[in-house]
């Protein structure tokens, strides 16, 4: 098969197909997660119960957002294994029945370790060269990244020769790359590209999760419940805020968690530039260049916000707080539904579950909605018709953008799995919002000149 035939999606799908993530596995983890919230929240009774040194406060510290990454995911862990059986599968590439002898792997083993410290030995560079790292939210992540480096390197050596005991092919992408370094045996360039896709999408992406980690929980478990009971505004802030944490923890968790006996690997990140500029330019630092207070398409110059607009009006914040608090939902519902495999600009297997039963982009279609919403660029408080159109029209770029983000997506995936062709083509005739969308395409498509049949001589 060609590659444009690798990329063309099926011409029809009769079938959902099976999703390669459970819709248990990510409700597991936030089950795990708000055990730990609650603990954190009423830690101060514990401790005095107890008798334990320290004070008697909720602990809301930068290292207790951080313990919550282990209360998500060994949750998530139990369940894929025990539940999911997720390391039995084939796309893990491992043949548990069939172990080698170490001295049958070594060698390769070595080649691979190799690859991986020269890897993360770069990657620590770029960190240290990335003057953006070191400053404001981010020295959290880099306290966390420099602790774990050394634990990293060591316990890497272990778990290599582990898994390779039971590969079916040990020369994987990290393979490919130590054999290039070495120059020993001959590599794929091809196997060493996907190799630094995966590492560069984990090693920016991991740090920019690290970093957003401690803000949104230090809200959460300090929040004086009693006070929000007849406000509006800051019970739909608290719930939106709670979304947004579970949404930050279990997508940290997809990013760190890619291991290969979870049927949790990258499989291959994205190989095209357009998909790259599209995904990047959402985060830090290129955010704050294109969309920030001061950015090329800022759209929240002059603006209030739905508080503003409906203050005074009890009934209208309260309908547009639950509004707003649905849109999270989904949003949150979005990431839940990865389990341990959230990340951006990969294949990790396909999703046909959760939200992604209804539509493609369920986080994107969500997330925009919400900014539109609670924006509302076109009232400004300048009441300057060139500020508002000016706002509408950069919202509508930063839109635009994450249907750019979602179509290189798709082209991604639709290249990578036969069964992500089957879902797309699926969700075009039975999707709950993909199908209207895709009958009005197909409504607004300009048709070619009929072509008239010569008569017969």
């Amino acid at each position: 098969m060609s590659t444009n035939e690798a990329s063309a999606p099926a011409a029809s799908a009769t079938t959902l197909p099976k999703s390669d993530v459970s819709a248990a596995v990510g409700f597991v983890g936030l089950f795990g997660l708000f055990a730990w919230i609650m603990f954190c929240r009423n830690y101060g009774a514990f401790a005095e119960a107890f008798n334990l040194s320290g004070p008697r406060e909720p602990m809301s510290g930068p290292y207790a957002a951080l313990a919550a990454l282990l209360f998500t995911s060994v949750p998530m862990i139990l369940w894929s294994v025990f539940v999911d059986k997720v390391h039995r599968r084939a796309s893990t590439g491992i043949d548990w029945d069939n172990p080698r002898k170490l001295s049958e792997i070594r060698k390769a083993s070595l080649t691979k370790l190799t690859g991986l410290w020269t890897t993360w030995i770069i990657i620590g560079f770029l960190y240290c060269v990335a003057r953006w790292y070191w400053s404001g939210q981010y020295l959290f992540a880099m306290e966390v990244i420099g602790a774990a480096a050394l634990p990293m390197f060591v316990l890497s050596i272990p778990y290599v020769f582990w898994v390779d005991r039971v590969m079916v092919n040990q020369r994987d992408h990290a393979w490919h790359f130590g054999a290039m370094l070495l120059g020993r045996e001959a590599y794929d360039p091809e196997e060493v590209k996907k190799h630094w896709r995966a590492w560069i999408i984990k090693g920016f992406f991991g740090a920019f999760m690290i970093s957003i980690l401690p803000g949104g929980f230090a809200a959460i478990v300090n929040t004086n419940l009693t006070d929000i009971v007849n406000d509006p505004v800051r019970f739909g802030i608290l719930m939106i805020e709670l979304l947004f944490v579970i949404d930050v923890q279990i997508g940290t968790v997809g990013y760190l968690v890619t291991l290969r006996p979870l049927d949790a690997q990258i499989r291959s990140g994205n190989p095209f530039l357009s998909g790259w500029l599209a995904a990047l330019i959402c985060y830090p630092p290129l955010v704050f260049a294109f969309m920030g207070a001061d950015g090329m398409i800022a759209y929240e110059v002059n603006t209030a916000g739905w508080t503003h607009w409906f203050a005074g009006n009890g009934v209208a914040l309260y309908a547009w707080a639950f509004w707003l608090i649905f849109l999270t939902g989904i949003y949150a519902w979005a990431t839940i539904a990865f389990g341990l495999r959230f990340s951006n600009l990969t294949y990790r297997g396909v999703l046909t579950n959760g939200p992604y039963r209804y539509t493609r982009h369920p986080a994107y279609l969500s997330k925009n909605i919400f900014w539109w919403c609670a924006t509302m660029p076109f009232l400004v408080t300048s009441y300057s018709m060139v500020d508002v159109i000016r706002n509408t029209f950069f919202l509508g770029c930063v839109s635009a953008i994450y249907y750019w983000r979602a179509k290189t997506e798709e082209k991604h995936l639709l290249q990578e799995d036969p069964k992500y062709r089957e879902y797309h083509a699926w969700m075009e005739e039975n999707g709950l919002l993909t199908r209207p969308l895709a009958m009005l395409k197909k409504k607004l498509r300009p048709r070619g000149p009929v072509m008239q049949a010569e008569p017969a001589e």
